[in-house]
């Protein structure tokens, strides 16, 4: 058995792998100590799969706590197993955009699955789960609810801001204005299209390109990366919110099968 543990910046995630095949997974608020909330998701997903700590053979940790954490065998960049667990769930896969709570990247995969090149937004919120938490405040919209809820939209907002400080200031205007909040959210998420987009651009589009992080889950942003680089994500049947723990639990394999 081996593990993988996602410590982000908003959540962490944890992910047993046996034989390449998942066994098991747990998400968590990451809060403010990275190392209790992934002691917390490795053993919420050690017991949906019914093993303890003995059971495990090597754990790899990965995204913004790694560092914090003492008791896994290694930390790799989030970067390497977004772009392993990607390959693993659909090796067609040439561009991966990871939006997560913090930052938002594009990689660039050869047929391998190695990372060959990648662009990231870190500086900044906009283009993030965060902006995305801050909008959904203004809205007074759960966020979870937020992509559903811009579908509704039949005329966008077009946002000028792209700070999420100045760009909070004017949802909140429009609000005043008596604009709709559907079509403000549809706003939002085509906010994020763009700024996202323009960085795939910039490499180039490709035909098969994966979506993962927290934000993938979002349909309203999904849909408006869709209709602005013109294309259909790859899907498959796993929450792509744990990819960077899976692929660090198969990292995770990887390592211990090298040192046999």
């Amino acid at each position: 058995m081996y593990a993988g543990i996602d410590v982000g910046s908003l959540v962490t995630k944890a992910v047993i792998v046996k034989d390449n095949t998942i066994m098991s997974c747990s998400i968590v608020d990451s809060r403010s100590d990275p190392e209790r909330a992934a002691n917390q998701a490795l053993q919420e997903a050690l017991s949906k799969a019914g093993l303890i700590n003995k059971d495990l053979v090597y754990t790899v940790a990965t995204g913004y706590g790694r560092v914090a954490l003492t008791s896994v065998d290694r930390t790799v960049t989030e970067l390497t197993c977004h772009g392993k667990g990607v390959h693993y769930l659909h090796p067609m896969s040439r561009t991966v955009i990871d939006i997560g709570g913090q930052d938002s990247k594009v990689l660039r995969l050869d047929q391998q699955g190695n990372m060959v090149d990648f662009a990231m937004n870190d500086k900044c919120a906009a283009g993030t789960g965060r902006f995305l938490e801050v909008m959904a405040h203004a809205l007074e919209i759960e966020l979870n609810r937020l992509g559903e809820f811009s579908l509704h939209s039949s005329t966008p907002v077009s946002l000028s801001s792209t700070c999420a400080v100045f760009a909070e200031t004017e949802v909140i205007s429009l609000l005043a204005s008596k604009r709709g909040k559907e079509d403000i959210a549809a706003g939002v998420h085509e906010s994020i299209a763009r700024r996202v987009g323009n960085t795939v651009k910039s490499f180039g589009i490709q035909s098969e390109m994966f979506f993962s992080g927290g934000v993938a889950k979002n349909i309203g942003v999904r849909k408006a990366l869709e209709d602005f680089l013109q294309i259909e994500f790859s899907t498959v049947d796993v929450d792509p919110q744990i990819i960077g723990a899976l692929g660090a639990a198969l990292l995770a394999q990887e390592f211990d099968e090298e040192r046999s």
